[in-house]
C-alpha cells in the first residue's frame, strides 16, 4: 500500500451535517477499496478563485491515506460520482 495526500473541496453552502456526512462518505469510500484513512485534517471555509457550482467558497479537507495503487482510479471515479464534493485532488507525498 502506498501512502497518498486526498484533498476534497465540500460545497460552503454545506451545513455541518452534510459537511460531516461526506467525510464519512470520503472514509467510507477509501475503506471500500481497502484502503486506511490514517489522517484527517479540516482546513475549513476558504473563498474560491472563481465559482464552481454557483459556490463561492469550499470547505477544504486533507485526507491522509494508504491506498493500493490499483484502487486509486476506483476511488477517483466513485469521488466523481459524488455531488457534494465539489473537487477533488490525489497525490504522493
Amino acid at each position: 500500500m502506498n501512502k497518498y495526500e486526498l484533498t476534497a473541496v465540500i460545497s460552503g453552502k454545506a451545513t455541518p451535517a452534510k459537511k460531516k456526512s461526506a467525510i464519512e462518505k470520503i472514509k467510507k469510500f477509501v475503506d471500500s477499496f481497502k484502503g486506511k484513512v490514517v489522517e484527517v485534517e479540516e482546513w475549513g471555509k476558504i473563498d474560491l478563485m472563481y465559482k464552481i457550482e454557483g459556490n463561492d467558497s469550499g470547505i477544504f479537507t486533507l485526507f491522509k491515506i494508504e491506498l493500493d495503487p490499483l484502487e486509486v482510479k476506483k476511488l477517483s471515479d466513485k469521488l466523481k460520482s459524488e455531488g457534494e464534493i465539489l473537487r477533488f485532488l490525489i497525490v504522493k507525498p
